[in-house]
């Protein structure tokens, strides 16, 4: 199945479903935060990332309240193995490290914590919460990790109910794109 059918196929099938705890579905979450990536003439690798990087989401079967059960779904993770073996690292690690990006936001800006969602915040906790130094310096070592917090910034904004977006066919002209120059099928 080419990329591209492949993606829409699963938003078909679960787009619809719960933003864990938040007011939009995952499909309005992905569209607003690759709709702001645009805005912002992100390239078109980080626009099709910020599309994608909660397909981990999509790919399981666990309840949309898992988080407020105490369960980490482990999304970035999920999600970075579909998409390693889809597109290049410029898609992949921006998406696999959208998580580690908001524990770096809150251990380095005092004040991002504070702007984050109750949800937002749950999950922060079930996913190891601030950085230790240590941690610090792994994820700066890797050569997307601005990427990933520019990511993280969209991923935090996308979440306004009923906000007028491009369509998912807009957006999947990027991801076709981006696969076509790594030479996966589209």
């Amino acid at each position: 199945m080419a990329i591209v059918d492949e993606i829409a196929a699963l938003f078909s099938r679960s787009g619809d479903s719960q933003y864990g705890g938040e007011a939009v579905s995952q499909l309005e979450h992905a569209l607003q935060c690759a709709s702001l990536a645009e805005q912002a003439q992100a390239s078109p690798a980080l626009i099709t990332a910020s599309l994608l990087h909660d397909i981990g989401h999509l790919l399981h079967d666990l309840p949309a309240d898992s988080p407020d059960r105490g369960i980490d779904d482990h999304h970035e993770n999920s999600g970075y193995h579909f998409l390693r073996q889809r597109f290049d690292a410029e898609v992949s690690e921006p998406a696999r490290l959208h998580v580690a990006a908001k524990r770096y936001l809150c251990t380095v800006d005092n004040s991002y914590e504070d702007e984050l969602s109750e949800p937002s915040l749950v999950s922060l906790r079930l996913q190891g919460g601030k950085m230790s130094d240590d941690e610090l310096d792994m994820f700066r070592a890797n050569p997307h990790w601005e990427a990933a917090v520019r990511l993280r910034y969209w991923d935090d904004l996308a979440k306004v109910v009923d906000l007028p977006t491009p369509s998912i066919d807009h957006f999947l002209r990027y991801v076709a794109t981006v696969a076509a120059t790594t030479g996966k099928c589209v």
